[in-house]
């Protein structure tokens, strides 16, 4: 019985994560418009690109590394030390968009992978603009 292709198949496996987290890392840490989500990251972004790596791996269909390394992800009460608000999600979309345009040529997935990483942009909110929710 033939395996469905996952996502990480179709844009090309490890090579091709690896480079869109380093492009999207890139673009956080030049693009003006990045601003506020990257002044929620550490001056060495290298182990925020690393661990990103590990768990888009996973999520897109591929060997489960993050959760091998580091266990259940639990990404909101992971991200919850940081103020992300919508300002946040949009510029963290912003940048992973322009990485997906330029790493993944196939433009179903890149839409689907749009759709579903936007979703979980806007799920790590926890500011709005009165405070914490």
């Amino acid at each position: 019985m033939n395996q469905p292709v996952t996502p990480f198949q179709r844009m090309g496996g490890e090579t091709a994560v690896r480079r869109l987290v380093a492009r999207f890392y890139e673009l956080m840490d030049t693009l003006p418009e990045a601003y506020g989500i990257r002044k929620l990251h550490q001056a060495d972004l290298s182990g925020a690109e690393q661990k990103l790596y590990l768990y888009l791996t996973g999520w897109l269909g591929g060997p489960q590394l993050y959760v091998e390394k580091y266990g259940h992800p639990r990404l909101r009460s992971r991200h919850l030390p940081f103020p992300i608000g919508t300002d946040e999600a949009e510029q963290w979309m912003l940048c992973m968009r322009q990485a997906m345009s330029e790493v993944i040529d196939d433009d179903a997935l890149r839409a689907s992978l749009d759709k579903a990483l936007n979703d979980l942009a806007y799920f790590m909110r926890n500011r709005d603009a009165n405070g914490p929710v």
